[in-house]
């Protein structure tokens, strides 16, 4: 298996710690949590992340001045790492909408929220992390 450097971009620190020890656990990935912009970029600057994990619904995030979401930050990633995976989450269940949200995010994988099945996620994360290079 692949042990990555994974950045888990959510808002909800309750969820996010649960979700990194999960990962950490089952999957032996190093988890950083953030929730803001600058943050996720200056990581990603210097080469600390191998993948991403973006909630999509972030309250009160600002970048440039601008409020954004989970969306829009996975373009502006994908415009300056394209290497880098970004698995966005989101309460959408229906395939449309997931589908809709991968076409304007950009990002690489979708899954639904609240994850109760890790071992699928973390075979999506491994896939992913695999491909990246």
């Amino acid at each position: 298996m692949t042990v990555l450097n994974i950045l888990l971009v959510e808002d909800d620190q309750l969820l996010a710690k649960g979700t990194a020890k999960l990962l950490e656990r089952l999957g032996a990935h190093q988890v950083f949590i953030t929730a803001s912009p600058k943050e996720i970029f200056q990581r990603c600057s210097v080469g600390a992340v191998e993948l991403v994990i973006m909630d999509i619904n972030l309250p009160g995030a600002m970048w440039q001045g601008q409020k954004v979401d989970g969306s829009i930050l996975s373009r502006h990633l994908k415009a300056h790492w394209k290497h880098i995976p970004i698995i966005v989450v989101t309460a959408y269940t229906m395939p449309a909408e997931q589908h809709l949200l991968l076409a304007e995010s950009g990002a690489d994988g979708c899954y639904t929220k609240p994850i109760t099945d890790y071992e699928g996620f973390l075979d999506i994360i491994t896939q992913l992390g695999q491909r990246r290079n």
